[in-house]
């Protein structure tokens, strides 16, 4: 976590973004709220928000299925929403390689672009005591036995086993570039690695699939053991989760020189950190847009709770996009298990984790405390930034934050927090005031937050429906 560089207690004319190395602002701070950004999105902050530009391929390749949507649509030229009618609205964001692109020439001329995961990695996972895809499943085990030697497969299922690790070994010796293709442009560089995407002719359709590849960098003084714990436990959290609203991780592999890179689907439409900087002069992302990326998070949300799995580390620029509109959840860098399968009770974490002005304020004054309440806290943060452009304070300590005290004395009066009155909707302010209860016993879950009559009400676009 980035500290901030504004002095405690002391507000600022713009707020210093939690992952720009170099200080520049990015959102609003409350107090500018509708006013045109002083400074732009520093290149090393627009690194940090695509830092987990993982996802797809390019979904802006694939048709609409509805051909009254496709119609309707047809003349919106450079519109990036447009409401079609009460129930029904479109999102055409711009894909986000074409500007990528020209930073990765950039980078090209400067001799800066040097590749670091070479395109001869292998897939890490038998290195690294993994089983790929489902450890736990009877077939995974069955073919384990049958690739050492231990079992001989007879029958139908002894020959779909061993078919199956027929393939899992021919895979697992491909290199990078023979199974995702040649990494090119650059689309993310922050503390821990590099994300590039991959190009891979899939001649089966005909067709360019694109993969992201982020490549992994040992920490300062971080030893080997903790090095591959760490890759060990994001992989294994990311790939065993599978919803729609939740990024896809494929593969981690390794190169001969040791170096680690791991492989996802690719979002074309960059992440929402971005859209809303995009936004801002306009005071934020329309009300119905805004809404329908809400609803596809906690969907992603309440998935990733029933898993077992608290993200940790919320905020926009993890929140990567389609062209289309489907918002996926990304970077599981800082995820915990606080369940397993077969427990009953949540383990709490302690300590403080994220992005300053997204965490949530029991982790400053608690020896430990729920981490799923530290998400939902995360989202209604969010949610504030998409519908305003700024952040609603730096750190969530009333001590320290001018903004955060102004939130704290505001849920007293009748009067309310203005920032959240000017939200117009009650039930919309309701749900939102309760997500952000400085009191963790009463604040809304995820289940909650989604069952809520607001969000009930809330209609999401057809791809978010569809997951592409």
């Amino acid at each position: 976590m980035t500290s901030s560089a504004v002095k405690p207690g002391k507000p600022s004319s713009h707020l210093v973004s939690p992952l720009s190395p170099s200080g520049a602002s990015a959102l609003r701070s409350p107090s500018t709220v509708g006013s045109v950004l002083q400074k732009p999105l520093s290149s090393s902050s627009s690194a940090s928000s695509s830092s987990s530009s993982l996802a797809t391929l390019s979904s802006s390749s694939i048709a609409n299925p509805n051909p009254a949507i496709t119609a309707s649509t047809s003349n919106l030229g450079n519109t990036r929403f447009a409401i079609i009618n009460e129930t029904v609205h479109v999102h055409q964001l711009r894909p986000a390689r074409r500007q990528e692109k020209l930073g990765s020439m950039l980078r090209d001329i400067l001799g800066t672009n040097k590749k670091k995961v070479r395109d001869d990695a292998v897939s890490a996972i038998p290195d690294l005591g993994l089983s790929h895809p489902n450890p736990l499943s009877l077939m995974s085990g069955y073919v384990s036995q049958i690739k050492r030697g231990e079992v001989a497969g007879n029958g139908v299922i002894g020959a779909a086993a061993a078919d199956t690790a027929a393939v899992a070994a021919a895979s697992e010796n491909l290199s990078l570039i023979e199974k995702y293709g040649k990494c090119q442009e650059v689309i993310g560089k922050g503390s821990y690695g590099t994300v590039r995407v991959a190009h891979k002719f899939d001649r089966a359709t005909q067709r360019e699939v694109l993969y992201a590849v982020k490549e992994f960098k040992r920490r300062a003084q971080e030893s080997e053991t903790s090095f591959n714990k760490r890759l060990t436990s994001e992989f294994c959290i990311s790939s065993s989760l599978h919803d729609p609203n939740i990024i896809h991780t494929l593969d981690l592999m390794k190169d001969g020189r040791g170096e680690y890179c791991q492989v996802m689907e690719y979002c074309d439409g960059g992440d929402l950190y971005s859209l809303i900087l995009a936004a801002s002069p306009a005071g934020g992302l329309k009300q119905a847009e805004a809404d329908c990326f809400f609803k596809q998070l906690v969907r992603g949300i309440v998935y990733m709770h029933s898993m077992g799995v608290s993200h940790c580390d919320l905020k926009p620029e993890n929140l990567l996009l389609t062209t289309t509109g489907v918002l996926k959840i990304s970077d599981f860098g800082n995820a915990e298990c606080f369940r397993m399968a077969w427990e009953t009770e949540v383990h709490m974490s302690n300590g403080v984790c994220g992005s300053r002005p997204y965490i949530s304020p029991e982790q400053f004054r608690a020896t430990e405390f729920d981490p799923r309440g530290s998400d939902v806290w995360a989202i209604g943060v969010i949610y504030m930034a998409m519908r305003t452009g700024s952040y609603m304070w730096q750190v969530a300590i009333p001590d320290d934050d001018h903004y955060y005290e102004a939130y704290l004395q505001g849920r007293k009066r009748k009067s309310g927090y203005e920032p959240i009155e000017k939200l117009r909707r009650d039930k919309c302010r309701n749900v939102i005031y309760s997500i952000l209860d400085p009191a963790p016993t009463r604040r809304l879950n995820a289940k909650q937050v989604l069952n809520s009559e607001w969000v009930r009400s809330i209609n999401v676009c057809e791809a978010g429906l569809r997951g592409y």
